[in-house]
């Protein structure tokens, strides 16, 4: 609504997760490795609640059928909902689940206010909290489940880096266009982060100029598609080079690109390696996306749940060795950071090899002949 040297076989080699074309995605196959059907805790209760559907398709399509399948592998008893974007829904979701006494509750929140809330609600009746995805700014929670978002800006930086040095060799300064995240997803501020952090310099030297950066409320793709053709046509219609901070938003740009004739000349970044994100990656018409593979980060969640509702603290400690800043409150909170992987057309096969998606969800007839060429079959 957004890390990580990383393994890309999925963590169990049986967490393969078959996507529909609509994006609305199942999981199947094996449970994860090193899992035990039976983990002593007594089929402890696990809350999980997931923040919408409007924006991505990951976390129905992906996160929960991985979660589900990982906290049981643990004999653990999961109950996933989704609050569908809604404030009111995950505050009542979150009730239900303390109230039924859950002995974990795994939380990605639609903003870190309700997020902080339910987690004080919680922890007040002796739940162990996590913060999934998301880090909930302001918040109470003792751990953090994410990929390093700060790097995952970082390999959209150095993608638009490289994309601009084909696509538009010589040109100085390179225009360049920044549709970024929801301004209340922390997620999104971390990529900004991390794109600074490569593109900052450029800025500086005079190599880029940066037409404007603008964050999308509610990472809303329609949104972010009409903010980005305002903005480009009060540059004269011309740009060198996008950055979107995930696969919808870069869906959007490359809409608008279209119209103006543009598409597949100006290297547009995104993320979350969606078939859609993917398959503009085949065309030509998006330049690279970044690779969070879901199932390590849900195997990472059951992992740190299954420990907490033992109520072994130390092996949980043992699990979040990195480090998340809120810098709200500021504390540090004990964190597993999961490794993310920069996707060109040419790491494409990759993502498939990894269980991620299917070759026959991104090679489209219009994209077949690329695959071929890739050896994605």
């Amino acid at each position: 609504m957004r890390s990580r040297s990383l393994a890309l076989v999925a963590v169990g080699t049986g967490l393969a997760v078959a996507l529909t074309a609509c994006g609305a995605n199942t999981s199947g196959g094996g449970g994860p490795s090193g899992a035990t059907t039976n983990s002593g805790s007594g089929g402890a209760k696990v809350g999980v609640i997931l923040p919408e559907t409007a924006t991505s398709a990951r976390w129905e399509g992906f996160d929960k059928p991985l979660l589900e399948q990982a906290l049981k592998a643990r004999g653990l008893d999961p109950d996933i909902q989704n609050a569908q974007g809604e404030v009111q829904k995950f505050t009542t979701l979150a009730d239900g689940m303390i109230n039924a006494a859950v002995k974990v509750l795994i939380i990605a929140a639609p903003n870190s206010e309700v997020g902080a809330a339910v987690a004080k609600k919680a922890q007040a009746q002796g739940i162990h909290v996590i913060d999934y995805d998301r880090l909930n700014l302001g918040g109470s929670s003792v751990y953090h489940v994410s990929f390093d978002n700060v790097k995952v800006g970082e390999l959209q930086g150095q993608g638009l880096v490289q994309g601009l040095a084909e696509l538009a060799p010589g040109k100085k300064p390179a225009e360049v266009i920044e549709i970024e995240g929801a301004p209340t997803d922390n997620n999104a501020t971390l990529f900004t982060e991390g794109q600074k952090k490569v593109l900052q310099p450029k800025y500086d030297a005079g190599d880029y100029e940066l037409v404007r950066s603008q964050p999308i409320e509610g990472w809303d793709n329609q949104k972010g598609g009409t903010t980005f053709e305002q903005i480009l046509t009060g540059n004269g219609q011309q740009v060198d080079g996008v950055v979107a901070a995930n696969d919808g938003l870069a869906g959007a740009v490359i809409t608008v690109l279209k119209k103006f004739g543009l598409n597949g000349k100006v290297p547009v970044t995104g993320q979350d390696a969606t078939p859609e994100g993917l398959q503009a990656v085949l065309r030509g018409d998006q330049y690279m996306t970044v690779f969070k593979p879901i199932a390590e980060e849900a195997e990472a969640a059951a992992k740190l749940a299954d420990a907490l509702a033992k109520d072994d603290t130390a092996a949980a400690d043992a699990l979040a060795t990195g480090v998340s800043k809120d810098p709200k409150n500021n504390r540090d909170v004990k964190s597993i950071l999961l490794t993310p992987q920069l996707i060109t057309k040419d790491k494409v096969k990759t993502v498939v090899d990894a269980g991620f998606v299917k070759a026959t969800e991104i090679c489209t007839p219009e994209t077949q002949p690329t695959c071929t060429t890739l050896g994605i079959n």
